[in-house]
């Protein structure tokens, strides 16, 4: 069971916000909801718990049989695909079945349809009324129309366009992608980058970052508390990651670089692991770099209490330039030393981050954080205090409202950039 996030700051709602009784919601994710937290995860547990009377069917991603069955992986089939969150009455989780290989054009369309059925049907049990439908995939740009929905949100974290990958797959993306900015009542984006790069396409934008429970990360400090039997072993200095380990984020070589230089101590990777075999065996055979499997949300603080550095090796490319990275803010909450390479955010708070690019200067951050003065700690803290989740859901919710009462119409500009300003009209 997930632990419920602790010590939410009070909001400070506007009118708009203490006057919108809620709706139901049919919030298509692309990311499963389990003990990892994400953004999904931390928006519909605020809005659940701001809304009771409301319900939420989050619609995970489908569980699919064509590759379960090359892989010989069937288990994964046998999970209940539709069940409660704990401590949540109102939120129903579901994941449709995939049947059909999407790299043929008649399957992607047949998986699209069944997966159209499965959520119109599960939210017809739950009742649901007129919902809003929120969608945080491209491709769910298939189910626009189809659920009754009574106004669409379509909510951008990443910019996939960017990835490395086939141009045909990165046209149907850019394609998927523009198609729901034009049709969405709403559009909501987390970075400058996307904002700037959604602008021709979104008649309705919104910058609303990722946010924290800065109260969750409050023990981090407190070295008297016990740690994780593993991380109470690591040698020091603990140089520590937490978030996905992927390819397309992390700059492996980096990382391995540093583990090399910083041979005595530990480079602590925590979180859900996407190397390849070869790269997990080539950082493994370092003998101080530690890969730690997915911890729930309720236990990071735990794990980062043994950090003496936060470290962010993230490649700097087109991608991640339009990343917001929630550790950004988690990082800030627990006032530890941070170390990053000049990706966005990170960048933003030089008073806060020793910036690095390459491993003379990353080293020379990690250098000054182990000599600095614990007293900034407190300044970190007090910055991560203005980026709330509370805060962040707030400008939520002036959108949906808006998006909800008047489909059709212009929707005002009422979110919040990075430092919580009103964002700069287009």
């Amino acid at each position: 069971m997930t632990a419920m996030p602790t010590g939410r700051t009070p909001a400070t709602t506007t009118p708009a916000v203490a006057a919108f009784p809620g709706c139901d919601v049919i919030f298509v994710s692309l990311e499963n909801w389990d003990e990892v937290w994400r953004r999904n995860q931390f928006l519909c547990d605020a809005l659940a718990t701001r809304f009771p009377a409301s319900r939420i069917l989050f619609v995970g991603p489908p569980r699919d049989v064509s590759s379960s069955l090359r892989r010989g992986q069937l288990g994964a089939l046998a999970t209940p695909g539709t069940w409660t969150v704990p401590d949540h009455p109102n939120i129903t989780v579901t994941r449709p079945l995939k049947w059909l290989p999407n790299s043929l054009t008649a399957g992607q369309r047949c998986n699209e349809r069944l997966a159209v059925r499965h959520v119109r049907r599960v939210a017809r049990r739950l009742g649901l009324a007129s919902p809003l439908l929120w969608l945080n995939p491209h491709h769910a740009v298939s189910m626009v129309g189809h659920l009754g929905e009574r106004a669409v949100l379509y909510d951008i974290t990443d910019d996939w366009t960017q990835l490395d990958q086939s141009s045909r797959e990165a046209r149907l993306i850019a394609s998927q992608d523009a198609d729901l900015c034009r049709r969405a009542d709403a559009v909501i984006v987390c970075s400058e980058k996307l904002f700037q790069s959604k602008r021709p396409l979104a008649p309705s934008l919104h910058l609303i970052p990722n946010g924290v429970h800065l109260a969750h990360y409050a023990t981090v400090g407190d070295r008297t508390r016990p740690l994780p039997p593993e991380a109470a072993a690591w040698p020091r200095p603990v140089l520590g990651y937490t978030g996905t380990v992927h390819a397309s984020r992390v700059d492996v070589e980096l990382v391995e670089k540093l583990a090399r230089r910083f041979s005595s101590g530990t480079l602590a990777l925590v979180g859900p692991d996407f190397l390849p075999r070869e790269v997990t065996a080539r950082l493994d055979a370092l003998g101080n770099v530690r890969r730690v499997p997915p911890v729930p949300y309720a236990r990071v603080p735990e794990y980062m209490r043994a950090f003496d550095v936060c470290i962010v090796p993230h490649r700097v490319s087109s991608f991640t330039e339009s990343l917001n990275p929630i550790k950004l803010w988690e990082y800030l909450a627990a006032g530890l030393p941070i170390v990053s390479t000049p990706v966005p955010g990170f960048r933003d708070y030089p008073q806060h981050v020793y910036l690095g690019a390459d491993l003379e200067s990353f080293s020379a951050g990690v250098a000054a954080a182990l000599a600095e003065d614990p007293a900034r700690r407190a300044a970190r803290q007090e910055e991560a205090r203005h980026h709330s989740w509370d805060a962040r859901v707030d400008a939520v919710v002036e959108v949906m409202a808006a998006a909800v009462q008047g489909r059709g119409a212009p929707l005002p500009r009422v979110s919040a950039n990075p430092r919580g300003a009103a964002a700069p009209p287009p």
